[in-house]
């Protein structure tokens, strides 16, 4: 299974270059980290998981840093981290969770 995202500011009309996502997986009451990093100039991250790491089925947690993406613009915004929680149920699939973002909303889809 494999996990990408796409973050696009809808202000701006451009990709949210270097915002920090976090990739976590439900672990019975608590979530586990699995991944880090941040979105390329393009707004995108093609494989969220550790390089030769292979995903099962089960919840998973996208975290987007909105606030300090925003903050290093200078421009004021409503939302500090947004969690997109997911249900990846076919091990044998590609999800795409993109973020359509901006200060003071979003809005996400199950993309292709």
């Amino acid at each position: 299974m494999t996990i990408s995202t796409h973050v696009l500011d809808t202000s701006t009309g451009r990709p949210a270059a270097s915002l920090s996502v976090r990739l976590q997986r439900e672990d019975g009451a608590a979530w586990t980290d699995i991944w880090g990093g941040s979105t390329g100039a393009d707004g995108r991250i093609p494989a969220l998981a550790p390089a030769g790491a292979s995903l099962a089925a089960g919840a998973y947690r996208l975290m987007f840093d909105a606030g300090a993406y925003f903050q290093a613009r200078g421009v004021e915004s409503f939302y500090g981290v947004i969690a997109i929680d997911f249900i990846a149920a076919n091990p044998d699939s590609h999800y795409h969770v993109p973020l359509l973002l901006s200060p003071f909303g979003y809005s996400t889809y199950r993309g292709a």
